[in-house]
């Protein structure tokens, strides 16, 4: 199978790529000199890169209720960190060969939450983990009318069983949304980029989507 490429850059040298495992992403040792600010080469060095590629991330926004659609579901390496592994994230996920990131945008909505976008919102594309992976995020704030929820903020379950998610579908007015952001409570920086791009345009989106 051949090598995921690593693209051309006037100021390093890549000397050897393996790829050490391969799975839906590829996990790859690479040595490489690069020349620094002074202008001196540094290296050979070597490093492990989680190649994952392209990935989004939507927060649905009902503009008419005010409200915001999260989910909560298990996060295995957030355990491992030594945190409470059930996080409060928006909807998102990695897109597929040949699949627009809008397209992504729209259907990993649909997937872990059961809503269909009116619009979508660019928020800006992020790298996740510099030092560790090649993923990028792009964040959107999507157009929804937010489900029915009940007295706990629950509007129903989602997620692919064949990825084995098990997702809760919450609804939370925006301004409760922005306080679980100033309290800590939202760990997931892609959750939290998201929030603060909505607290940012909250008052323009409203004006615009209704």
């Amino acid at each position: 199978m051949a090598e995921l490429a690593i693209p051309h850059h006037p100021a390093v040298a890549i000397e050897a790529i393996e790829t050490v495992w391969r799975g839906r992403t590829a996990l790859q040792q690479v040595r490489f000199t690069v020349q620094g600010f002074g202008g001196r080469r540094i290296g050979p060095a070597t490093w492990e890169v989680l190649r994952r590629g392209r990935a989004v991330a939507v927060l649905p926004y009902d503009p008419a209720a005010d409200l915001v659609v999260l989910i909560e579901q298990f996060r295995l390496p957030a355990l491992a960190a030594g945190m409470e592994p059930v996080l409060i994230e928006a909807a998102a996920g990695l897109v597929d060969a040949g699949e627009s990131e809008e397209e992504a945008a729209r259907r990993e909505t649909e997937e872990e939450t059961g809503l269909a976008l009116r619009a979508l919102e660019p928020a800006g594309r992020f790298l996740l983990t510099p030092g560790v992976a090649d993923e990028t995020i792009a964040v959107f704030i999507g157009r929804v009318a937010a489900p029915q929820a009940g007295a706990d903020g629950v509007a129903g379950h989602a997620g692919l069983d064949h990825e084995h998610e098990d997702i809760r579908v919450i609804v939370v007015p925006a301004l409760a949304a922005f306080a679980w952001l100033d309290e800590g409570r939202i760990v997931n920086a892609t959750t939290a980029i998201a929030l603060y791009a909505l607290r940012a345009r909250r008052d323009a989106l409203r004006q615009r989507w209704t």
